[in-house]
């Protein structure tokens, strides 16, 4: 119970919506303790007084009909919780300007307004009450916004309120009627028998008829109320409380609230119209039954009568909110088993997950031992290879020196340095034609005879290895189509070779200092050439010869387009056992081009006279297609899958044979597989192949020069005739 004047004034705003009652709930949860008194406000905007100002502005209680009804609820949980409360209605159009002037006046220390989860905070008029409630409100009152029984945003006060307020002034003297009725009246008459205008604000007390004993019965005394005279805030018992236990005696089915309302009508009724009241006159006291209070008494039970039929409704949605309670059990039961059938079926595809996992188990063990036999047969694969290499290491070794005697044996013509520096005029830059993998290279002549010399530079690292290699190899061998070595000085490392004066492969099919484009029938021929000369370093005897950097750079061209494979310094020779049985001889480190070494020499170091055929398709898809080496292969498989290769080809050279031309693309993508055991064979299907190509073209050239010869004949003839 309040006590003094320091309890702080707290009102909450309501008005027909859920988002009132959460206000209310969270504000007697969170700010009211029982016995105090909570103001509970509304602001009606279609009543007449709405256009009134601040000065003047009459705040009354719930006296309509439909504003009884609006409270009624509210009341009643206040009562449920043990809270006083006071009904304010403020008639105004602005409701947010309303609400501020009652806080002001009212010296309000704590509003509490609903907002709803749609559509604004507050369904009152206006899309943001609740914001210009917070920015208008005093600075001594603290605004909460709550929804769902949460604080959207709270307005802290910064000062405290006027301890005086004709609001705190009414309800404390409420507390002290309530607390001692008896000495209040007293004072009361004592002056005059009036209450103070500031304890009225809508305090319009009326004598109950039921203070008067009538025909022998006596009532509950009822002239004591609070301001307002609603059952559920005054100290009369309410009406639910009185007969709503008659009625739960008369059906225990809740689903019969509308028969049990009219039970209760019927049997309220008489309690209020079978009693005769006395119309003896007598003092002038307020407490006195007279016929002027006749009409007092009837609105009386008008209003008892309206708030029976609140009451009626209410226990009538209370009876609604039962049945809904029960659907909610049935769908609690049957979303019970559904959950239930789920988790059968969650436990079932658990097991079956599990019988699948043991199943996978038994598939990974099996793999995992077939795996370990595969290990153990490569271990062994391994092991005979190592013993292979080892015997041919050793026959190596045993060949050493006779390959070397044969080598010295031969005879190559030996020049002098003076004679190489008078040939190439001390090696001017105007006679340099080219730049080597490990020198220049200058054109001259030796013995009246055209030459090429290269001049190995004393800066390279393996150029000396190389350099022997090559000659080596070079000085050992004639063939039409490898490069002639002519002499060498190899006190100075430099090699004389014949001179090829279409220079190299590469720079006619890039046309380089602009020559003229290669014939499509040339370049069949070229590759034919190309493939015997390769396949006369397979067949070397005693031992087969890799060249392992065969590439257009190192294709010489005379100046007929005769091709002769050159360079061969990175050639290596393979002992007969290992080409012949493993066709394949392990090298410490991979040599060559990058984009024309052999993908598997490359990453196992195994060397192999088909390491030679992966270079050569790289190298015949350039013939025809003119096109750098990188990422080639995979294009113009791309390109034959597409049906688009014949756009690849070289477009200088207009009239490819569209049938030939695919056959021949088709055998350079054959050398060109990734795998070693995919390409073909160099002499069994290889070669054949290219020799029949380069016939067709030969014919082609042919069929053209008799054409050209028999046209000029021709026109020889018809000039003669008009001669």
């Amino acid at each position: 119970m309040e006590k003094g004047g320091g309890f702080p004034l707290v009102a909450v705003g309501i008005s027909n919506d859920r988002s009132s009652q959460n206000a209310l709930k969270w504000a007697i949860d969170n700010l009211i303790a029982k016995g105090q008194t909570l103001i509970l406000l509304h602001v009606n905007t279609h009543g007449s007084g709405s256009q009134q100002h601040a000065p003047t502005r009459d705040y009354k209680g719930a006296e309509e009909p439909h504003m009884k009804e609006l409270f009624l609820p509210f009341r009643c949980f206040c009562t449920r919780k043990d809270i006083n409360c006071k009904d304010v209605v403020i008639e105004d159009h602005d409701v947010a300007k309303a609400i501020v002037e009652f806080v002001s006046q009212a010296a309000i220390e704590k509003l509490v307004v609903g907002a709803p989860s749609h559509h604004g905070l507050m369904r009152f008029r206006g899309s943001d009450i609740s914001t210009n409630i917070s920015k208008g409100a005093p600075d001594f009152c603290t605004v909460y916004v709550v929804s769902k029984g949460k604080v959207l945003s709270v307005r802290n006060s910064v000062r405290a309120a006027p301890a005086l307020s004709p609001l705190r002034l009414q309800i404390q003297n409420q507390v002290n009627i309530r607390a001692d009725p008896v000495n209040h009246q007293h004072e009361l008459e004592a002056k005059g028998g009036t209450t103070p205008k500031a304890l009225r604000l809508h305090d319009e007390s009326i004598k109950s008829p039921f203070t008067r004993g009538i025909h022998g019965k006596s009532y509950p005394d009822y002239s004591q109320t609070e301001t307002d005279i609603s059952f559920v805030s005054s100290g009369r018992p309410s009406i639910d409380r009185a007969f709503l236990p008659k009625l739960s005696n008369h059906s225990k089915d809740h689903e019969h609230g509308f028969e049990q309302g009219q039970t209760a009508v019927r049997f309220i009724e008489p309690y209020y119209h079978g009693n005769e009241f006395s119309t003896n006159s007598g003092d002038n006291s307020t407490s006195s039954w007279s016929s002027q209070n006749m009409d007092d008494v009837e609105a009386e039970m008008k209003r008892l009568r309206l708030e029976l039929k609140q009451t009626m409704e209410m226990y009538n949605t209370a009876c609604k909110e039962a049945l809904m309670a029960k659907q909610k059990a049935l769908d609690l039961d049957r979303w019970k088993k559904e959950e239930e059938h789920k988790l059968e079926e969650a436990r079932l595809a658990e097991e079956s997950a599990l019988a699948l996992v043991e199943r996978e188990k038994a598939k990974c063990k099996a793999a995992m031992e077939a795996a370990q036999a595969q290990q153990k047969i490569a271990e062994l694969e391994a092991q005979k290879r190592r013993n292979a290499e080892m015997q041919a290491h050793k026959e190596a070794e045993e060949k050493k020196s006779a390959i070397k005697t044969f080598v010295t044996s031969f005879r190559y013509r030996r020049y002098t340095i003076e004679e190489i520096e008078v040939a190439t005029k001390h090696f001017a830059e105007s006679l340099k034609i080219g730049e080597g993998g490990y020198g220049p290279v200058y054109r001259c002549y030796l013995d009246h005879t055209p030459v090429a010399i290269k001049v190995l530079r004393p800066d390279a690292a393996h150029g000396r290895t190389q350099f022997q290699q090559e000659i080596e190899v070079l000085s050992s061998i004639r063939h039409p189509h490898m490069v002639l070595l002519l002499g060498a000085c190899p006190e100075y490392g430099c090699l004389v070779y014949e001179y090829m004066a279409n220079g190299s492969l590469e720079d006619r099919l890039f046309r380089r200092r602009n020559t003229p484009p290669i014939p499509w029938q040339h370049r069949f021929r070229i590759a034919a050439e190309i493939a015997t000369g390769l396949l006369f370093l397979h067949q070397n005897k005693p031992e087969p010869l890799v060249h392992r950097d065969l590439k257009p750079a190192n294709i010489l061209l005379d100046q007929n387009y005769v091709s002769k494979i050159g360079d061969v310094g990175l050639a290596r020779l393979i002992p007969p056992s290992v080409a012949n049985s493993v066709t394949q001889y392990r090298m410490t480190s991979a040599a060559g081009t990058f984009h024309y070494i052999d993908p598997e020499y490359q990453q196992t170091g195994m060397l192999g006279v088909k390491s030679d055929i992966y270079s050569l398709g790289i190298m015949m898809l350039q013939i025809i297609t003119a096109k750098p080496a990188m990422g080639l292969a995979r294009y113009a498989r791309g390109a034959m899958e597409n049906g688009t290769f014949l756009d690849l080809l070289d477009p200088a050279v207009t009239d490819w044979p569209a049938d030939e031309t695919m056959k021949f693309a088709e055998i350079a993508l054959q050398c060109a597989e990734l795998l070693r055991k995919d390409r073909p064979d160099l002499a069994t299907e290889v070669l054949p192949e290219l020799n029949r190509l380069r016939s067709f073209g030969e014919e082609d050239m042919q069929y053209r020069r008799l054409k050209v010869s028999i046209q000029d004949t021709m026109g020889d003839t018809h000039i003669q005739q008009n001669g």
